[in-house]
């Protein structure tokens, strides 16, 4: 099929030429080269880097890339994006062409068309009518040979969605889109104004993000690592262009994960005529969200961190590290996984000091992807028991989050009552610190919201409302913390 389908290509534009309607000449893109060198299994993805002319596009503008303005400068050969739609009609009754073109996410000009009308050559899909002359409104359905050539597109893989971008286009985008923001100082504090926090640390943090280099947070539990961790996010801004899925040596990649790229508006229906334009300018096989913010705890392993292969489906879904590129990875409980601290330096000391990383295919191909997203590791265990000073100096920055001061603590206190509609009481707050010193317990940053939620759990009980009181918070007490004998 891949040699007729070719040959009936070239002469689908040949016949175009003819009729006076050729393919525009397609001028040079400026060269856009990633920071970090090309791997040498990428040779051949450079060297047939996407020669169509392009629009100037900044990656960060709020919008996609243009679109492709032929099946060359997709980056994908025509056989593979002919099996694609082959497999979209497979699962349908019938499919308008701009229907397909949608589905695929690439323009009807100049690439869905002329496939369409060499498979409609090759008798593997035919036209069942459609809703006016135009032919994007043409009706196409299956023949049971272009069935039995979905059949066999889809035993070598079950992938079925948006047409996959090349990687070099991907490393591309992702290098153009790598954090670089400019950090102020009301720009942090405006991002923590809902926690107490010192102004020790927001002065640690803005340049931390500025450097875009990788973070460690240490300290006691329940101190609010993870929350501000969590706030980092707030400090970065700017859209995010990115892949449903990325194409390598014929295998396809699923990237795009709606849990972690959250969309920054819903699709709604337009008509076919509005779907034209639409595919026409824009590459809709990206998609625009907010920057990623993955957070991985004790599930992570050596094995997430490479490609997870789907025996039954055949297609590759991407790791962590690659979902979050452009945005935030936290490793939650650092310390606490099945992975040894040890075993990750091993595995990301490239990644953390070169920005790329090295991923293998089941055939055991391995490659070079960008790794561009700011890290940050969390832990309450004691740092010198974990890693070694060849790690600490990897990480760039250090910010230990200790236990909150007296001043803190109280603060803390009155803005959970606040929150929860609890009345505010002195002198049972200088109970609880009493408490506190007599037993020789560590006040935490979560013991406010903890204790309070008792205290209201226990009101909800009886059916009384809430208060606090010395007895009140001697029954929290005995609740919330363990007493070793």
């Amino acid at each position: 099929m891949v040699d007729k389908l070719d040959d009936l290509l070239r002469r689908q534009v040949r016949r175009h030429e003819s009729d006076g309607a050729a393919p525009p000449q397609q001028p040079q893109p400026p060269p856009v080269a990633p920071q970090a060198p090309a791997a040498p299994a990428l040779s051949s993805i450079l060297l047939n880097a996407r020669q169509a002319a392009q629009e100037d596009h900044n990656p960060l503008s709020g919008h996609l890339p243009p679109a492709p303005r032929d099946i060359d400068s997709t980056g994908l050969s025509p056989t593979y994006i002919a099996d694609l739609i082959l497999k979209h009609l497979y699962f349908e009754t019938e499919l308008k062409s701009i229907e397909i073109a949608e589905r695929i996410g690439l323009p009807f000009g100049g690439v869905t068309e002329p496939l369409l009308s060499a498979l409609k050559a090759d008798r593997s899909v035919e036209i069942r009518g459609g809703e006016s002359t135009m032919s994007f409104s043409w009706r196409y359905v299956l023949t049971s040979r272009g069935s039995d050539r979905a059949k066999d597109a889809l035993s070598r893989s079950f992938y079925v969605g948006k047409a996959p971008v090349s990687m070099y286009d991907y490393y591309t985008m992702v290098t153009a889109q790598a954090i670089q923001v400019d950090v102020g100082v009301e720009q942090v504090r405006e991002a923590y104004q809902d926690l107490i926090v010192t102004e020790d640390l927001l002065r640690k943090i803005g340049p931390a993000v500025s450097s875009n280099k990788s973070i460690f947070m240490y300290g006691p539990p329940g101190n609010g690592k993870t929350s501000i961790a969590e706030r980092i996010f707030r400090v970065l801004s700017g859209t995010l262009c990115v892949p449903y899925a990325v194409e390598i040596d014929g295998h396809v990649i699923k990237l795009y994960d709606p849990f972690y790229h959250q969309p920054l508006k819903q699709d709604e229906p337009q008509s076919l005529e509005a779907k034209d334009r639409t595919l026409s300018r824009y590459d809709c096989r990206w998609n625009l969200s907010r920057r990623p913010f993955v957070v991985v705890g004790g599930e992570l392993t050596l094995e997430t961190l490479d490609l997870i292969w789907n025996d039954s489906a055949r297609y590759y879904e991407a790791p962590f590290q690659l979902k979050s590129n452009g945005g935030i990875l936290l490793i939650d409980d650092f310390g606490r996984q099945v992975i040894k601290p040890q075993d990750l330096l091993n595995r990301w000391i490239v990644p953390l000091e070169k920005g790329i990383d090295y991923l293998t295919l089941h055939t055991g191909k391995k490659f070079e992807v960008p790794f561009r997203q700011l890290v940050v590791f969390s832990t309450n265990l004691n740092p010198a028991d974990l890693v070694d000073e060849a790690f600490l100096r990897r990480l760039r920055y250090k910010i230990e989050i200790p236990n909150p001061t007296p001043e803190q603590f109280v603060a803390i206190f009155q803005a959970v009552c606040q929150h929860k509609g609890v009345a505010y009481d002195e002198a049972t707050l200088a109970y609880l610190m009493h408490k506190y010193d007599k037993l020789g317990v560590e006040p935490r940053s979560c013991h406010p919201r903890d204790l309070i939620d008792i205290i209201m759990d226990e009101a909800r009980f009886r059916g009384i409302g809430a208060q606090l009181s010395p007895d009140n918070i001697d029954l929290a007490w005995a609740s919330y913390f363990v007493t070793y004998k």
